[in-house]
């Protein structure tokens, strides 16, 4: 195969400009008065109300882990429906697969359309939590095109809460509205108050430190912040994947025609899916191998960052024992050479599926690379491959990709074809 800070806010129910503030510590948001004033007419309560129990969507359950799960601790006591699971698993017809390969995907970009991707997973477990505590809002940190701040909004807003958002963006476009391209536009319509820090600010000072500073702020205002870490990886958002696994069991119990999978592949960036991934499939006997291509910092990082994410579950293994990481970063985290996109546009061309620039697309271009130098490693495996969804992330690389696409030309209608108008109507 070739292989080839600054705070945007919105009032509820009314249009206004966006306004530039000068300053990151300087941003200011509505009072608390104010925004319960807002609120007087809506329900507080933020656990959805159904008078019919059989709808599960949006509802708060009591939470009871797998049987092969039961030793890991804490276990968490209730758990929100915010997902469509299960997620199907299909054969991925891919081109040029060594002998006797067979690739299936896990869709899990099909867990929802503005609450999709891997994100969902984790929430279910954090958002629960966070209405468990009281919250009326939420916090949470990423790039500026974050899948997970994206998923965050919307969930947030699904459960009656306010979400505040810190982006990490460059420093030269800091100061600037930053736009409505790609997962901007959702969290914007779901009014998301938007934070802007330089990639400089946030490197130095740091994604705990720069949340607890909001967090505080919010505080003194009389709020109730619940603190989500970037990409909801803790050790209470690793329980989405090892529900996953359980997931993944049922479904190849259930019609597989005896498949068992060899290995399964996904892509990393903060870590809390390949911890839920490994540990769910080392516990469950799923006997397969979980490889991670991480799309930032190093195999290395990953290692020990989820290491400390099942010792807080108190799994008692080690990582490097469970998962196979390797490096996809490339030129760096949310960048692209033109061979990758290109590589994303001959997947989505040969076989209909759209993987997103930023973690699927580099997993699985590191997945058919390997497979391309070392074919005898993985001749006759079956491979399952998770699909974390991030479509939207494709919207910031358009300049990158018309070049990749064409596919287009003015129709050419000879002139003896009879025309009259009002014939064609226009719908």
């Amino acid at each position: 195969m070739m292989i080839s800070s600054r705070l945007f806010n919105s009032a509820p129910f009314s249009i206004i400009s966006v306004s530039n503030k000068k300053k990151f510590r300087s941003s200011h948001y509505p009072t608390a008065t104010a925004i319960h004033s807002i609120k007087s007419e809506v329900s507080m309560d933020s656990t959805p109300k159904t008078n019919d129990t059989s709808f599960e969507f949006l509802c708060k359950k009591p939470y009871t882990p797998p049987s092969w799960a039961a030793n890991l601790n804490p276990i968490p006591s209730h758990v929100f429906s915010l997902g469509q699971f299960p997620t199907p698993i299909h054969k991925w017809n891919l081109p040029n697969l060594p002998k006797g390969t067979e690739v299936y995907l896990k869709r899990d970009d099909l867990s929802g359309m503005q609450l999709s991707g891997n994100k969902v997973r984790k929430l279910e477990f954090l958002m629960a939590e966070a209405v468990a505590q009281g919250a009326d809002c939420i916090i949470t940190i990423g790039g500026i095109q974050s899948n997970h701040c994206r998923a965050t909004a919307v969930a947030a807003k699904y459960l009656n809460l306010d979400c505040y958002l810190i982006l990490r963006t460059s420093k030269a476009l800091v100061d600037q509205d930053p736009g409505l391209t790609g997962n901007l536009l959702v969290e914007r319509l779901v009014g998301a108050h938007v934070d802007l820090i330089s990639k400089e600010e946030y490197a130095s000072i740091g994604a705990v430190a720069l949340t607890n500073i909001l967090k505080e702020k919010l505080l003194s205002e009389g709020r109730k912040p619940y603190v989500i870490p970037v990409g909801g990886s803790n050790s209470l958002g690793t329980w989405g994947y090892v529900e996953a696994v359980r997931e993944i069991q049922q479904q190849l119990g259930k019609g597989s025609g005896g498949i068992t999978f060899d290995d399964i592949i996904v892509a990393c960036g903060s870590g809390g899916t390949i911890a839920g991934l490994s540990v769910g499939t080392w516990l469950s006997g799923l006997a397969a191998k979980v490889h991670a291509y991480c799309v930032c910092d190093d195999p290395d990082y990953f290692y020990d960052y989820v290491q400390g994410l099942i010792d807080g579950l108190q799994a008692g293994v080690s990582s490097r024992d469970i998962v196979n990481i390797q490096n996809a970063k490339g030129l760096g985290y949310a960048m692209n050479t033109s061979e990758e996109l290109n590589f994303v546009r001959e997947i989505a061309k040969a076989t209909g599926i759209v993987l997103d620039p930023v973690y699927s697309g580099k997993a699985a271009y590191g997945m058919m690379r390997d497979m391309a130098e070392n074919p005898r490693k993985w001749e006759g495996r079956k491979v399952l491959f998770v699909h974390t969804g991030g479509f939207l992330g494709l919207y910031e690389k358009t300049e990158q990709i018309t070049p990749l696409v064409g596919n287009w030309r003015r129709m050419d209608v000879h002139a003896s074809i009879p025309r009259k108008e009002g014939t064609g109507k226009m719908f």
